[in-house]
């Protein structure tokens, strides 16, 4: 299944970002063709609270100057988790523990009908 051409400039707009940012352990799910609600899933990791959250309101802001409207974001407030969803592409940014509690890439890479990480 192809992505959107949107998606996959909003890819790599966030991939850019999330380097920027030095965001680290960044890992891209490839969910077309899998999930009707998004292209791509993004699990990457901050140092710490402040890091998580900066990285978050980096990506969100780049996002919005690109046009794009309807961008959702929880988890700003404490930032241990916060969950950015563009719509084509979601992602998540952890502090390492939580990353490491919550282990989303395995859920979505593991088993039948897995996505594949790329």
């Amino acid at each position: 299944m192809k992505a959107q051409p949107d998606a996959d400039k909003t890819l790599s707009l966030i991939l850019s970002r999330l380097e920027d940012m030095k965001a680290e352990e960044t890992v891209t799910i490839d969910l077309r063709g899998k999930s009707a609600y998004s292209d791509y899933m993004i699990v990457t990791t901050g140092r710490a609270n402040r890091h998580v959250g900066a990285i978050a309101e980096n990506v969100t802001k780049s996002l919005k100057e690109t046009g794009l409207k309807n961008i959702h974001v929880e988890g700003l407030p404490n930032c241990d988790w916060v969950l950015i969803d563009s719509g084509d592409v979601i992602v998540h940014v952890f502090r390492p523990e939580v990353r490491e509690f919550y282990n989303l890439e395995r859920l979505y890479t593991q088993g039948p009908g897995a996505a594949k990480a790329i």
